[in-house]
């Protein structure tokens, strides 16, 4: 495993203070010495806690505004005012949702299982592909469903987040709340019109901004728990056991809502390549956890004292005069929980579009240090579109939570599949004890799963639906791309063979050098061999360029060029790059003069196949899916953009495929 980003940090602080010291040991000697070490400890102890604040901001967001709804939801599920006992109940599922799905989940065991320092559904997937050591269709198709049904959760976060935030004027201003649906839809329009414009400023106050939401969450839950602290016991599990028992499928709905608590906690493995795990764990077990645990005790106290508070049980819990400024502050934290769903459905299509699940879309970096921030022009606008179509339709945030939860936990059912299978075969530990160790949690995410199936009449269909469009996106583009690939190779020329027929060959040489872009390294790409039935020339020198993507976050720079010299005049380029990185061809062939290759992007020609395709309903895919994959081609970006070729230097030869 390699070292998260802040131990890195810390190792090259490490590393200077070391050399500083032995420089300076004969003039100061050990003074010197514990002068420099001293220093290097408060630059890693000031680097730890950076990125721990800033995980607050980036990680927590999300799982930070369920209080805003959860509790609420869940004791509007029973369907009439409940009692003392009842609110316990509620109140320790919520609680031991937390501490099981987080904490024992994420935060202790699949923080763990990083790829290379990198978390995430698809980042798993290639993980365990790894381990296994071949191609799995299952392992695939897990990935391909948990990253489908995060884009569902990525669009219904910021619509009942920023929702139950506004709603808060019903209870601060009431004659404000014929605004709440237009201000809603402000903020959502603002927050993705924004985007283009990089997040890197805004991002930096997120860290401090959510430490004072999570400390405002905890004084407002302190300031009501003792006002009945026999809530208290609900920190004990037996009840929480106990309200599931005596409600039966009351109960079974119930644990649908308290769902809600949990959603978010996807993010705590997604962004640990950001952050981390030191950071995220110590920001989760110090401030997130104590928060969240005691303003649902203070919401319990209050539901318990004033029951006719529960359709707003959030906002009650502040005084009169703090109402107002809390729903102004709930509608900025849920804006940043927003923001990390958006910026993680940026991520998840980028690493989407390098694994090959995914046309290449068009990415802008919006930081010239931060390779992390980018903004997605075709994914930002669906995303809006997505958005504002289900506040409109849906209204409230109580009838959009009904559609929460079903895409989080099947997300979550499939990253807990995927650990078992790393948790097998990467950590060598057995499919037995990684059964045994991960049973509980399939169990809990099943009885999560069934719970939150009774949602599908009331809105869970959305997440489904959305999932569902999805999956069969990502399939048709594997296929179609494993099609068209299958057809070039069966009808190639192997690279070794057309080099040999050139050298006898009575063709027109032309100074320079031509690069062909293809995606086998071991036959002649068709451009190449268009280039010379049409034009009867060929260059000097010819280099079969190839880019692969490994199952891993960045290629070794040592493993990032290969150049075989096939003959006098051929040569095959091989780049690696990782799901994380963005292919910089001009950047890759500067490194590879090392490699022997001689390069003048003056005197170099790149040649790039542009292929169109026409659907038939008896050849390749069925009809309706040939559609679909030629969609999906025309949205692709353009290969000389993708690739960062200078358009002056590129010359494209088309040709027409039937599919």
């Amino acid at each position: 495993m390699t070292t998260s980003s802040d131990e890195g940090a810390a190792s090259q602080t490490a590393a200077s203070s070391q050399a500083y010291d032995g420089q300076t040991a004969g003039a100061s000697g050990t003074h010197g010495a514990s002068v420099a070490q001293e220093a290097a400890v408060k630059g890693k102890r000031h680097g730890f806690w950076t990125m721990t604040i800033g995980s607050v901001g980036v990680v927590y967001g999300d799982i930070g505004t369920s209080p805003l709804y959860a509790m609420r939801e869940s004791l509007l599920h029973l369907g009439r005012v409940p009692n003392a006992e009842e609110i316990i109940g509620v109140a320790s599922l919520l609680i031991w949702s937390l501490i099981v799905v987080v904490t024992l989940k994420y935060v202790i065991i699949l923080l763990r299982a990083d790829n290379h320092g990198e978390g995430g559904t698809l980042s798993l997937m290639a993980l365990a592909r790894n381990a296994l050591g071949r191609r799995s269709n299952i392992v695939l198709a897990l990935g391909v469903v948990g990253a489908a049904l995060f884009y569902g959760d990525a669009v219904i976060t910021p619509a009942v987040s920023v929702l139950s935030a506004t709603e808060g004027l019903n209870v601060a201003a009431p004659a404000l709340g014929p605004y709440v649906l237009p201000m809603t839809l402000a903020i959502i329009i603002g927050l993705f019109a924004a985007q283009s414009y990089g997040t890197g400023r805004v991002a930096a106050l997120f860290g401090p901004l959510m430490v004072v939401w999570f400390l405002s969450l905890f004084g407002l839950g302190l300031y009501h728990v003792f006002d009945a602290p026999s809530v208290l016991v609900a920190l004990n599990p037996y009840h929480a056991l106990l309200f599931l028992f005596d409600h039966g499928f009351l109960g079974f709905v119930v644990l649908g809502a308290t769902f809600l608590a949990v959603t978010g906690a996807e993010a705590l493995y997604a962004d640990m390549g950001h952050f981390g795990r030191g950071p995220i764990r110590t920001a989760w077990l110090s401030l997130v956890l104590p928060a969240l645990v005691m303003n649902y005790l203070g919401q319990a106290a209050l539901a318990t004292t004033q029951p006719e508070a529960i359709s707003n049980l959030f906002f009650l819990l502040a005084p009169e005069w703090l109402r107002l400024p809390l729903v102004l502050f709930s509608c900025v934290a849920t804006v940043v929980a927003s923001q990390a769903n958006i910026s993680g459905a940026y991520s998840l299509t980028r690493q989407g579009m390098q694994l090959g699940l995914l046309p290449h879309l068009e990415v802008q970096h919006t930081s010239e240090t931060q390779h992390g921030q980018i903004y997605m022009p075709k994914v930002n606008w669906l995303m809006l579109a997505c958005v504002l179509f289900l506040v409109i339709a849906f209204q409230t945030s109580g009838r959009l939570a009904a559609a929460y939860g079903l895409s989080v936990i099947g997300t979550m059912i499939m990253t807990t599949i995927l650990a078992v299978v790393v948790i097998a075969k990467a950590w060598k530990l057995g499919w037995p004890l990684a059964l045994l160790i991960m049973a509980p949690l399939v169990v809990t995410d099943a009885a999560f799963l069934s719970a939150n199936l009774l949602k599908i009449k009331d809105g869970g269909y959305i997440p489904l639906m959305l999932g569902l469009i999805g999956v069969v996106l990502m399939w048709t583009w594997i296929r179609g791309t494993r099609y068209v690939q299958g057809r070039i190779e069966h009808e190639a020329i192997p690279i070794g063979e057309f080099a040999k027929s050139m050298s006898t060959s009575s063709a027109t040489r032309v100074k320079g050098t031509a690069m062909y872009l293809t995606s086998s390294a071991g036959i002649t790409p068709p451009a190449l061999l268009h280039n010379l039935k049409h034009n009867k020339v060929l260059h000097e020198r010819n280099v079969i360029v190839t880019v692969h993507t490994l199952n891993q976050p960045v290629a070794p720079s040592e493993e990032r060029i290969s150049l075989t010299r096939v003959s006098e005049d051929f040569s095959t380029l091989e780049l690696r790059y990782g799901f994380m990185e963005d292919p910089n061809l001009p950047r890759a062939l500067s490194l590879a003069k090392e490699h022997g290759l001689p390069f003048d992007m003056m005197k170099t020609s790149f040649f790039v196949g542009r292929r169109s395709f026409r659907a038939s309903a008896s050849v390749g895919m069925p009809l309706w899916q040939d559609h679909v994959f030629i969609f999906l081609v025309r949205q692709s970006y353009d290969a000389t953009e993708y690739f960062r070729i200078p358009a002056g230097r590129v010359v494209e030869l088309g040709n027409q495929m039937v599919v």
